[in-house]
């Protein structure tokens, strides 16, 4: 039997170099390695999709998630997430993809999926069908005069504490939240890969627009026009990971 040809997308360097050896040592052939899910789609645009066998793709990455992703490709190679949340619905995982392995992945459980992929034991939903797997949008409550209306996470640029007080930010615009330590949010939030950049400050990076250098060290990023947000010199190199195209 010919060795499979698959793809390796992963925004974490070390993961996505130790998921591709792991394949090279099962007898895999190694067709690519992508650092997100856009790049993901432009390779897919710019190749021939039957020039891979299976795509082994991480769930939480800036930008677009694994999720986002293969419901934009279901016509696509088959597809095994990967990721280090076992909270996530594995069901879910099973329906919509062909198989799905936890980090750190392991030799055995490594083969079982390579075999389970051979033997082409999974049926590929329709388009509908992954749309209806897709998680509805986060929301959380904002408080408007004397009662509170609800915000999708999604429109949200940054978290900012102030005196106690937690507000979220859509660019320049700022709205009083519930919480009182932005602890509270990143525990709300585990999945949306927030990154905080200050101590004060508690940044979306799919939302940046663009950075530019600050003082020695630091940088700046725009996450609305005419509001950019200051980047500890701590965070700044993880911070450019997190925000890279």
């Amino acid at each position: 039997m010919d060795p499979l040809k698959v793809l390796v997308v992963d925004d974490e360097p070390l993961a996505r170099e130790r998921l591709a050896r792991l394949l090279r040592e099962a007898g895999c052939t190694i067709t690519g390695e992508l650092e997100n899910g856009v790049a993901l789609l432009q390779w897919l645009k710019a190749s021939n999709k039957t020039g891979v066998d299976a795509i082994f793709l991480d769930i939480q990455m800036p930008g677009l998630s694994g999720m986002e992703v293969l419901a934009k490709i279901p016509d696509g190679p088959p597809v095994v997430f990967v990721t280090a949340f076992s909270s996530y619905a594995v069901r879910a995982f099973e329906l919509a993809a062909a198989d799905y392995l936890l980090k750190p992945v392991f030799e055995d459980r490594l083969e079982a999926c390579l075999q389970r992929l051979r033997e082409q034991l999974v049926r590929r939903l329709s388009p509908s069908e992954l749309r209806a797997l897709l998680l509805p949008p986060a929301r959380f409550p904002i408080r408007v005069k004397d009662g509170e209306i609800y915000m999708e996470l999604e429109v949200v640029t940054h978290f900012e504490l102030e005196h106690d007080r937690v507000w979220a930010c859509r660019g320049a615009s700022r709205y009083l939240t519930r919480w009182t330590a932005l602890s509270e949010v990143e525990q709300a939030f585990p999945d949306d890969g927030l990154l905080r950049i200050q101590r004060h400050l508690l940044l979306r990076p799919r939302m940046v627009r663009g950075i530019r250098p600050a003082s020695v060290g630091r940088i700046k990023v725009m996450v609305a026009p005419r509001v950019e947000l200051t980047v500890s010199r701590a965070m700044t190199p993880r911070a450019k990971e997190c925000i890279r195209p």
